[in-house]
């Protein structure tokens, strides 16, 4: 049983009939009965309210540089603290960080740390940001939202890595205090997206305009899956989206595929498939263009 100190009521939800409540913090909007729990399995319906239970538990707690969330173009050269509970509310195929992101809470290991200690470790250790990553941030959003306004209070950069998939009003109220996003379109094909990863493309795309709204520095990351992800015209599709919406100085990162989880059967993306992404976003006008996990 969770001690009272961690046992954290959630937000955005709202109470249903039968003692159940229905989660709104992501487009699933979950209907969730008493004892049972949402897809991301990190939020838990008990007496008729929702519960965040990744709060205050921390999974993973390493230190990047901040080129490896991947931020080539925010703070380069320096270190930042990596942090992350387990939960996702998309299940693709080949998540490379599935042991942590596609479990329940208490299946992992975890360490207890207060909001109040992640910045104290970032301070002592000289660290000028605190990133939000490894699983997907919005499913443990209390616990990110309560570090990340202690981080700016003292002049610490929050960081979000993230694949965007959240309802409009828990991204708006976190905004104001996330300095970097790098957001993982997994597909221009809002088909992939329900097949591949349980989710939809739209959402991910209006929360990016978004983020670039609200002044937040955005990298774009999109995984060339082989064979299904990784055509020329998924390419075209996302280089003509951001060049529509005036996105064309927006850093975009195409990462290397190799066979993780549970889709092992295609190969590793070739190298010369990353090349001819990169000279067809060049070409669209995409003014930055990295290469990832080569």
């Amino acid at each position: 049983m969770e001690s009272p100190e961690l046992l954290k009521e959630a937000r955005f939800y709202a109470t249903l009939p039968d003692g159940m409540v229905q989660c709104n913090l992501c487009p699933h909007h979950c209907r969730i009965k008493d004892g049972s729990r949402g897809i991301c399995r990190s939020r838990e319906c008990r007496g008729g309210k929702l519960y965040a239970l990744s709060y205050g538990r921390a999974c993973s707690l390493a230190v990047d540089p901040v080129e490896k969330k991947p931020l080539n173009d925010f703070l380069p050269g320096t270190w930042c603290l990596s942090l992350s509970c387990t939960g996702c509310n998309l299940r693709c195929r080949w998540c490379q960080n599935s042991s942590i992101s596609q479990v329940a809470t208490e299946d992992v290991d975890s360490e207890i740390l207060t909001p109040s200690q992640i910045v104290a470790i970032a301070l002592r250790r000289h660290y000028p940001s605190i990133a939000f990553t490894y699983t997907e941030p919005f499913t443990w959003w209390e616990y990110m939202y309560e570090i990340a306004v202690l981080s700016r209070r003292v002049g610490l950069r929050n960081i979000l890595v993230s694949a965007g998939y959240v309802e409009k009003e828990p991204l708006q109220e976190i905004l104001p205090y996330i300095d970097a996003a790098n957001i993982d379109i997994k597909a221009m094909d809002d088909s992939i997206y329900r097949e591949y990863c349980g989710g939809t493309l739209s959402p991910v795309l209006e929360n990016i305009l978004l983020m670039k709204e609200a002044g937040v520095h955005v990298e774009i990351t999109n995984l060339l899956v082989t064979d299904l992800t990784d055509s020329g015209q998924q390419v075209e599709g996302l280089c003509k989206w951001m060049a529509g919406h005036g996105l064309q100085d927006v850093p975009l990162h195409f990462s290397r595929f190799f066979p993780r989880y549970k889709y092992e059967d295609a190969p590793a993306t070739p190298k010369a498939t990353l090349i001819r992404a990169k000279q067809i976003a060049l070409a669209s006008g995409i003014k930055t263009v990295y290469l990832g996990n080569i």
